[in-house]
């Protein structure tokens, strides 16, 4: 004979453990977004460090260049220094009264 205490038993037993499998498929999904989650977040940080190595790159080419560009400006700079020095010289001194210079000079 079927005892009914027993039968509440068992379906409480079977209730209780049907509602175990949602909780552990839960458990489940969970971990498993959460190791998503962190593929995701270890591909965005290597993807980080790509873009940060080739901007750094880029920099270090910009400042290279920037020097380079700097010491022609400087080497320019001194020359038209001289340029400039040599034609107040030029222009200090008489013109030479046969010289095509100095007619061009006085028009």
């Amino acid at each position: 004979m079927c005892d009914s205490s027993r039968l509440n038993l068992t379906r409480s037993f079977l209730d209780s453990r049907h509602r175990r499998r949602p909780i552990r498929v839960y458990r489940l999904l969970r971990r498993m977004r959460f190791k998503k989650e962190e593929a995701n977040t270890a591909g965005v940080k290597v993807e980080m460090e790509i873009k940060n190595l080739k901007l750094y790159m880029e920099n270090q080419s910009i400042i290279e260049e920037n020097e380079r560009l700097r010491k022609k400006a400087f080497l320019l700079h001194k020359e038209n220094q001289v340029l400039l020095s040599q034609l107040q010289n030029f222009s200090k001194q008489k013109p030479q009264p046969g010289s095509n210079l100095s007619a061009w000079l006085e028009n």
